[in-house]
């Protein structure tokens, strides 16, 4: 692949890096300097990558994801016990796509202050695997890869955030309509 094909599917992301590194850093300057430190971390990179059959989206994910925790000054993060437990989850839902949004058109100023509200408070692990799943439309095993946990761990910790969703926003979804069946996990 030539170097500005590279750079053009590398650039075509930057939305969505964007958006996932608002979510880990919470402030718009910080979220741009960790973009701007993935793509000069992908741009370095560019000769030793290899297109893979799912593209550069999850590479770049990655490298978001270690940018960030080693600006907070984090180890890679080890699966607790309880994140290895088994969370009901099937095993055919591993590799079903995620069900992402049409991001072209999602506006995150239009969504319920209260989902956003309880997306912000849910822990940082739990937040980052919800949102590259849900948002971003990656798979388990891509998620797995970017963050660099086991397999069992994503599995569980989506469980998780998506069971402290559905509790908290019981209220909202009654209110529209919407049965929730609420799981303690």
């Amino acid at each position: 692949m030539d170097q500005q094909a590279f750079r053009e599917l590398l650039l075509a992301e930057m939305d969505s890096l964007y958006r996932m590194a608002m979510h880990l850093a919470r402030h718009p300057d910080e979220a741009a300097d960790l973009v701007q430190e993935t793509y000069l971390k992908a741009f370095k990179a560019e000769a030793s990558f290899e297109l893979r059959p799912q593209g550069v989206r999850p590479w770049l994910f990655k490298i978001l994801h270690n940018s960030f925790y080693t600006r907070v000054g984090k180890k890679r993060r080890e699966p607790t016990i309880a994140d290895d437990l088994a969370h009901q989850a099937v095993p055919s839902e591993i590799d079903n796509p995620a069900p992402a949004w049409d991001l072209e058109s999602l506006d995150w100023e239009q969504v319920d202050d209260r989902l956003k509200h309880a997306i912000d408070e849910l822990p940082d692990h739990y937040r980052e695997v919800l949102l590259l799943w849900a948002v971003e439309g990656l798979k388990y095993r891509e998620i797995a890869d970017v963050l660099g946990v086991p397999l069992g761990t994503v599995m569980s910790r989506l469980y998780r955030a998506r069971a402290t969703l559905s509790t908290k926003l019981a209220d909202l979804a009654g209110e529209l309509g919407i049965a929730v069946a609420v799981e303690s996990g």
